[in-house]
């Protein structure tokens, strides 16, 4: 675990269940650009977080594009599953489309975790060439073989190595 972030350390050692956004825009991808997690310089993944008890599914994701990116957005159509595990991190995650519908633009914040121990670094608008110049390890697995961003609409529903 001496590679892990130690501000990523809350998420270690349990399953989480995560629900993200695909929101596309002018043939862009909205990211969240995380600090160092797991053997990595940076993180950059689709918005979205931790589902809580009693909370559904289109609730938690409306909720978490608030939280890190300002924007306030209509949840869409289910895409596809993807399951993370990279001890001690474990996640699965259910991908939706999502559309913005109001907001503005910002770099937000984890309520859960405290100022001086925020994850989110940055929040941003990249088209494909500039994913694909990202190192792969910084890259969310979604992210790692596009062609397109039109894939990300269209992979498969299980993701699941």
């Amino acid at each position: 675990m001496s590679d892990l972030n130690p501000d990523a350390a809350a998420y270690a050692g349990k399953l989480r269940v995560r629900v993200c956004g695909i929101c596309l825009q002018d043939n862009k991808l909205l990211l969240v650009r995380h600090s160092h997690t797991l053997g990595n310089s940076a993180f950059w993944a689709p918005p979205g977080g931790g589902l809580h008890y009693g909370e559904t599914m289109q609730a938690c994701l409306r909720r978490e594009f608030e939280e890190e990116t300002g924007l306030k957005v209509s949840v869409g159509r289910f895409l596809f599953v993807n399951e993370f595990l990279q001890p001690p991190l474990h996640a699965v995650e259910f991908f939706f489309e999502v559309k913005p519908v109001g907001g503005t633009l910002m770099t937000g914040t984890d309520p859960e975790s405290a100022a001086d121990r925020q994850l989110i670094q940055e929040v941003q608008w990249l088209t494909i060439r500039e994913i694909q110049r990202l190192p792969t390890t910084d890259r969310h697995r979604t992210l790692q073989h596009l062609l397109s961003l039109d894939d990300l609409l269209g992979l498969p529903h299980n993701f699941m190595a």
